[in-house]
């Protein structure tokens, strides 16, 4: 599990050890608009953590709900930020994948390693990626997820076509097949991962998991 050791994480900031009094700052442009994205990733991490609301989302960065909508025009802008950093964080590595990669069944293990760190690694983009958080929100945003593992699909399908080229008479067909029963595999642990609040973790038994799913 040491691929990927710097997969994005999108966490609160720490705060300044120090003790001394801070006279609150004004953010600087854009910073606002990713300290909510942070809190709002942070109440989503909480296990059984229920429907969030824009007034505790406000509370928790002590703000007024107006102020959130300064930067966000719904609640549902505010989950597609954390959509577009999820999208922007898998598919960067997935490109780093395939352009580093030359054996093609090399690059599908570290792809589905890659999806499972990064979820294991930011427990609040799980709960939307495998859509715990949307229920009751737009729709368009469990679409937006759906579209999300269509592509990983795509992805894998690619690499799975090219591994199977030299040897399968149905390459084509053998690699739609296997690319959806491993995007199965992963959003299974992802959802086993959200619904046991985080304790099992995507990763238990990968090794073992893939040699299975990938032989």
């Amino acid at each position: 599990m040491s691929e990927f050791a710097s997969e994005p994480e999108l966490s609160p900031q720490a705060a300044s050890a120090s003790a001394e009094p801070v006279a609150r700052k004004r953010p600087k442009p854009g910073e606002r608009r990713v300290q909510i994205l942070q809190a709002l990733a942070a109440m989503l991490e909480q296990p059984g953590a229920e429907r969030i609301t824009t007034s505790a989302l406000a509370a928790k960065l002590d703000v007024s709900e107006a102020a959130l909508y300064r930067h966000f025009a719904s609640k549902a802008q505010m989950f597609e930020g954390l959509i577009e950093f999820i999208e922007q964080s898998v598919f960067t590595l997935v490109n780093q994948i395939a352009e580093r990669e030359t054996d093609p069944a090399a690059r599908t293990r570290k792809l589905v390693v890659m999806v499972l760190q990064f979820g294991e690694k930011n427990p609040g983009m799980t709960r939307v990626m495998v859509g715990d958080a949307l229920v009751f929100e737009n729709d368009r945003l469990q679409e937006r997820m759906n579209q999300f593992f269509d592509k990983l699909e795509s992805s894998l399908k690619q690499s799975l076509r090219d591994a199977a080229a030299a040897g399968a008479a149905t390459p084509t067909v053998d690699a739609q097949v296997r690319a959806s029963v491993i995007v199965a595999f992963m959003v299974g642990r992802l959802q086993r991962f959200a619904r046991s609040g985080f304790k099992r973790l995507p990763s238990e038994h990968l090794e073992a998991s893939l040699a299975t799913i990938l032989a």
